[in-house]
């Protein structure tokens, strides 16, 4: 979150600096200031300002070093929580950015069918997200193919849907990977793969997922009933 965010919010409330900061906990002059960029947005400030406005998930504080052994409940709650229509009905608690959620599953090892198809969903719906960040991290996972293919998939589905300004944003996420692409084959996050699956997708998966050198037969015309 930036001070920029806050403010947005802050005026779309059609509050002054002087009660949002009362509601906030701080005082005006210190609001002021990080309205303006002149101090960071803490993770207090953006912890009380989650409960006080209407604030997207994107706005929420990611997790210096979020953890990798979360199971596929964790993963179906966490998309349900976010609004993704197969785990709607699921409750709760964790409430976590979307691009945190992203990596996590990205930097899984085996993750359940029906979560790897909803990854696309996350792009999709959370353009807006952290991708300095997510794309940082993913690099330093070695998981940048994986998060190519997700946004090239999300991008797909995008401009099946005649939506050509979203998915030329995302498939600007795509061409920013493309240096960093890694040479190593890989899965989408399937590493039980047996030796006979690899063998069929590697002379049946589509050329983007042989171009992202992973082993999946996902595609974005499985995907249409899940966004």
């Amino acid at each position: 979150m930036t001070g920029n965010d806050l403010k947005s919010a802050r005026t779309a409330a059609n509050w002054t600096q002087a009660e949002a900061a009362h509601r906030l906990g701080v005082t005006q002059a210190y609001l002021s200031m990080v309205e303006r960029g002149n101090r960071p947005v803490s993770n207090d400030l953006t912890s009380a300002a989650l409960q006080v406005f209407p604030l997207p998930a994107t706005a929420r504080p990611i997790e210096d070093h979020p953890a990798v052994n979360a199971g596929e409940e964790f993963f179906k709650r966490a998309l349900g929580e976010l609004g993704y229509p197969g785990f709607a009905y699921m409750e709760s608690k964790q409430l976590l950015n979307p691009a945190e959620l992203l990596l996590l599953a990205l930097d899984s090892e085996d993750l359940d069918a029906r979560v790897t198809e909803a990854l696309p969903w996350l792009p999709f719906h959370f353009p807006e997200m952290n991708w300095n960040w997510l794309t940082s991290e993913s690099k330093s996972r070695d998981r940048q193919n994986r998060l190519a293919y997700v946004a090239l998939l999300a991008s797909d589905v995008a401009q099946k849907r005649g939506d050509t300004q979203l998915a030329e944003k995302l498939r600007s996420r795509v061409t920013a990977l493309e240096r960093s692409r890694l040479a190593n084959e890989d899965t989408l996050a399937k590493s039980s793969m047996s030796q006979a699956e690899r063998k069929w997708l590697r002379t049946h998966r589509t050329p983007s997922a042989a171009h992202w050198n992973l082993l999946t037969d996902l595609k974005a015309e499985d995907l249409q009933h899940v966004f």
